[in-house]
């Protein structure tokens, strides 16, 4: 008897999840799979199962796979995956929750500190050979107050670095619990006003796009830092560019855009005070084993489940 089949929106899937998958036929729809793509895929194997790594599936993808009954995302984030439409038809969607999440705050931290350096101007002022110490005057984060929107597994995480540096932590999430006593839970209004620094971790909801905006921004201090490992689209980087020119915010340290890959040119390109990264906060050697075999338990979870 064949073997049921899944697909990977990807190329390839850490060994570790393979052989927890080694009863499944695993077909991978390549780096970078349109859906006609995974639609085509779809209606040739079957599969009862989806690993989502890059790319979106839809409703079209899912109705292309009628024994589909779950979609397990590669990672925390399930924005590029229509749950409404999985819900109306019967399947189950879960994220790897927490497998990247000593990743993503590492890279938060490590933007925080570098936009609060001027880690980035000051290397390239450096290789120029300008000698600045005479001039320069960096901020220093102990005693200043970081202010946190979204507390899952990457916030509260990052929350503890920020509290090990003597920084204040507020954070706003009206979904989580139990949250450490480092954090100060606050409404976005008095986060805003208050944050010398704002680093976002919450996920793409219809709610929340464009959380940082014009008007956003406007409410907060003059000098505040901007830091977003989570989705693109919670800012609007055209309101986020002007703040930074006007130094209303003094740096931004950017690991996630609105449109994916970035188009060059872009108004981000060699815009001073922002630093760039692809959307590699998860990307290291120990999240790409973590988030596939968070993933791929999630899919024998759901499929036993389903069988009991």
């Amino acid at each position: 008897m064949s073997k049921p089949a899944l697909i990977v929106t990807g190329a390839d899937l850490a060994p570790q999840a393979l052989q927890l998958l080694s009863g499944f036929e695993v077909v991978y729809a390549g780096k970078t799979p349109t859906e006609a793509d995974m639609v085509a895929l779809g209606q040739k194997h079957d599969p009862v199962a989806i690993i989502v790594r890059y790319g979106a599936v839809g409703a079209k993808v899912m109705d292309a796979a009628p024994s589909l009954r779950v979609i397990s995302k590669h990672g925390s984030g399930t924005d590029t995956i229509d749950k409404a439409a999985a819900q109306a038809r019967g399947i189950e969607v879960r994220a790897a929750v927490g497998a990247n999440a000593a990743a993503v705050a590492e890279q938060a931290l490590a933007l925080l500190l570098a936009c609060s350096k001027s880690v980035i101007d000051l290397n390239t002022r450096m290789h120029a050979g300008h000698w600045d110490k005479a001039t320069h005057k960096s901020i220093e984060l102990h005693g200043r107050t970081i202010g946190l929107v979204g507390l899952g597994a990457i916030g509260q995480r990052f929350a503890r670095m920020c509290d090990a540096m003597g920084m204040k932590v507020l954070g706003f999430d009206p979904f989580a619990k139990q949250l450490p006593n480092c954090i100060n839970s606050v409404d976005l209004d008095t986060l805003w006003r208050e944050s010398d620094a704002i680093s976002l971790h919450c996920p793409l909801t219809p709610e929340n796009r464009n959380l940082l905006n014009a008007t956003t921004l406007a409410q907060c201090k003059k000098g505040v830092i901007v830091v977003n490992t989570a989705r693109g689209g919670l800012i609007d980087e055209a309101a986020l560019l002007t703040a930074v020119q006007s130094r209303h915010v003094f740096a931004a340290g950017l690991d996630s855009f609105a449109v994916e890959p970035m188009t060059a040119p872009h108004p981000l390109h060699n815009a001073p005070h922002i630093i760039l990264s692809p959307h590699i906060g998860g990307v290291t050697s120990d999240a790409y084993i973590n988030m596939g075999v968070g993933a791929a338990r999630n899919v024998l979870d759901v499929l036993a489940q389903a069988t009991a």
